[in-house]
């Protein structure tokens, strides 16, 4: 199955995290502002086959424009975290809520490997916080 193909599929009704196969399989490279095809911006922000996707379940620390010098740390290593995530073996991408964008025009999308959020992952990890609808400060 393509990974076009499962992105569509997980968006359909009855189809969800829990059973969408891991598929998703990429070499991501880091990149930061700009656009990409297969990279990770930040902690919540990653390019998928030229698609921007916003982690929906997590908010991360900034790493463009930090408030603080703690903050601009913490964001670069979940940042780091999620690279290695994502690049660790296939996973899926499926929708939450209602919602497909954001503002910004990212999908909103949840990563899971083996019905694990990888979301969750980085807020075990401390690199995170679970996502409750709004932006807290960091600093």
């Amino acid at each position: 199955m393509s990974p076009r193909f499962l992105l569509v599929l997980a968006a359909l009704p009855g189809c969800n995290a829990a059973t969408a196969k891991d598929e998703i399989s990429r070499s991501f490279t880091l990149c930061y502002i700009g656009g990409g095809k297969n990279c990770v911006v930040d902690g919540d922000t990653i390019w998928l086959d030229g698609e921007k996707i916003r982690v929906a379940d997590i908010d991360t620390p900034e790493t463009h424009g930090p408030k603080c010098q703690a903050e601009g740390e913490l964001g670069a290593r979940a940042t780091r975290r999620l690279h290695e995530l994502v690049n660790a073996g296939p996973f899926s991408v499926a929708p939450i809520g209602n919602r497909d964008t954001d503002r910004y025009g990212r999908r909103l999308r949840v990563l899971t490997r083996d019905g694990r959020s990888l979301g969750d992952q980085l807020v075990s990890e401390g690199l995170a916080r679970t996502w409750t609808g709004r932006r807290e400060p960091w600093c």
